[in-house]
């Protein structure tokens, strides 16, 4: 199989390094606007691969290069993911992205038909969180008989912490700062409704070395959930996990303005707060060191008669090896499964599909346990 992965950046090196290693794939495609790094992401990941210059931008572009490939995962901006559905329905190529605003995703979604009549399958949201998250909810829920709530609890993390934040951007600075200020949409009471982000706190303990944590309201970790589940779960909800005292000071930055998207006039200079904000943090946070990614998901309900708590637990850490970070690998990985399997028949649902839709628990979970992403299941 041949697939492209388009963006050389963090995310794009992982899943094109994961691909690179997989006997069932026989080229893949690293595609960037700047050639050249995607001649070295190429270079990196060995043989099978091939550099391609190609703006994520361009339909015409798009249509050329999609039509040689069998599946296609769009590690670039959000903002472009509903063209490349479009173009992955017009060449008749399978789709994956990693998502970063559920009102792109929501029209994704209506070109559900279209995609099934070309015999496509396109999952949007298909990382992290979302994305195997959204997995793991669907192997709990699919468990019991009825289902009372849903948490899913899921943070990137520098293994040393280091001051202002306590952070370092482990992904892009725009998709963190919509998660920040966007409505978290949830379920209570088995109904849609809207919270606010960076607010909700609680305290999360994980083993040491991590110990005390916190976790907050952030938006877009539930994606699809909500509409997937409303009316069968009475509670689902998603909570960022930072080291105590982060969400507090993004809260104050959020309260003053910084992070504000209209163009405001500063002595005759129009600037949105937030792009202020983003090019201060990607230039003053500490470079990304060493990394751990945590994650747990907890499904309560009844098995029959019976009270039951499921519970799956992630530590992952920082690769030594290959050099490679936790969180590209916790959710490059995922959408390189999902590309893979999409292809080969893992996958046979047609259609503009959510990961908790498409993507059968066990198969994708093993693949991931192959690759070292090792996810815990507890019953209680």
């Amino acid at each position: 199989m041949k697939i492209l992965v388009l963006g050389a950046g963090l995310m794009g090196r992982g899943a094109a390094y994961d691909l690179a290693r997989n006997d069932a794939v026989d080229r893949v495609t690293p595609g960037d606007i700047d050639l050249s790094a995607a001649q070295k992401l190429a270079e990196e990941v060995g043989g099978k691969a091939e550099a391609r210059k190609v703006d994520a931008r361009d339909k015409s572009q798009l249509r050329n290069v999609f039509a040689e490939v069998d599946a296609v995962i769009s590690a670039v901006s959000y903002t472009v993911n509903l063209l490349h559905t479009e173009v992955a329905i017009e060449t008749g190529t399978h789709m994956c992205d990693l998502g970063g605003n559920f009102r792109i995703v929501q029209r994704q979604l209506e070109l559900s038909d279209r995609a099934r009549d070309a015999g496509v399958t396109v999952i949007p949201d298909c990382g992290l969180a979302p994305g195997l998250t959204n997995v793991l909810v669907r192997a709990g829920v699919d468990e019991l008989t009825s289902v009372e709530s849903v948490k899913i609890r899921v943070g990137g993390l520098q293994q040393k912490p280091r001051p202002p934040l306590n952070y370092s951007l482990v992904f892009s600075v725009e998709g963190l700062i919509n998660e920040y200020v966007e409505p978290c949409m949830v379920l209570r009471d088995g109904k849609i409704t809207y919270e606010d982000p960076l607010v909700g706190f609680e305290q999360i303990e994980f083993p040491e070395p991590f110990g005390t944590l916190e976790a907050f309201n952030t938006s877009g970790g539930t994606s699809t959930l909500p509409l997937t589940y409303e009316g069968k779960v009475r509670s689902l909800d998603y909570k960022t996990i930072r080291y105590p005292g982060h969400g507090h000071k993004m809260w104050c930055l959020m309260k003053l303005g910084f992070m504000d998207s209209e163009e405001q006039d500063f002595d005759g200079v129009k600037i949105a707060p937030r792009k202020v904000l983003e090019r201060l943090l990607e230039r003053n946070l500490p470079p990304s060191d060493k990394d751990a990614t945590l994650l747990r998901v907890i499904v309560e309900g009844w098995k029959g008669t019976e009270s039951r708590k499921i519970e799956f637990e992630m530590i992952d850490y920082f690769d030594e090896a290959t050099g490679l970070t936790s969180m590209m690998r916790t959710t490059s990985f995922p959408a390189a499964i999902a590309a893979t399997m999409m292809v080969d028949g893992g996958i046979s649902q047609r259609g503009v599909l959510p990961p908790e839709r498409a993507i059968p628990p066990d198969r994708f979970l093993s693949e991931l346990r192959n690759r070292g992403v090792v996810i815990e299941k507890r019953m209680f």
